[in-house]
């Protein structure tokens, strides 16, 4: 089930884009295709909603978004570089005018030291714009970490969205 608080954040992302004619994509690693369900689930979304990526593997991040499998090795798939890396290949691998990418480690297995559970990198491009990131550290359970990313994934897109400062 997805929040209420998802969901309307999903509706201003979406209204957004409407007033802006902006067509937007999703690429997701640990959430897996919940934003991209977040926001196909407001009616009216196939106006805005361009593609979903859903990419858990490395080799999906390459193959599908073409994330360097260099950068894969030297930053590894959980980092600011990925994550800047998969939002700029869901722009260039579909007809959308924005993305925002998400990696992370949900858990309850799969940290390190230096990667803890609920890290999680999202990163948000838009044509002529820089593209932005974000470095998170959750708290609370897979379902937690993940539902929370959706969330902080939606509003940062929706702040690239709402801006109209194109980069120089």
């Amino acid at each position: 089930m997805i929040p209420s608080s998802s969901l309307a954040l999903a509706e201003q992302v979406l209204a957004e884009c409407r007033r802006r004619a902006l067509r937007i994509a999703t690429a997701e690693s640990c959430t897996g295709g919940l934003i991209a369900a977040c926001l196909t689930a407001v009616p009216g979304s196939s106006e805005v909603v361009e593609r979903g990526f859903v990419t858990y593997t490395n080799e999906s991040k390459s193959q599908l978004l073409g994330v360097p499998e260099s950068l894969l090795m030297s930053h590894g798939a959980v980092s600011e570089a990925t994550a800047r890396a998969m939002a700029e290949g869901a722009v260039a691998f579909s007809r959308a005018d924005a993305s925002v990418a998400v990696t992370g480690i949900a858990g309850p297995g799969g940290a390190t030291a230096i990667k803890p559970v609920g890290l999680v990198h999202i990163a948000a491009a838009r044509t002529g714009f820089a593209v932005r990131h974000q470095r998170y550290v959750f708290d609370g359970d897979r379902a937690a970490v993940r539902l929370q990313a959706v969330d902080a994934a939606l509003t940062l897109l929706l702040s690239l969205v709402s801006d109209d400062l194109a980069a120089d």
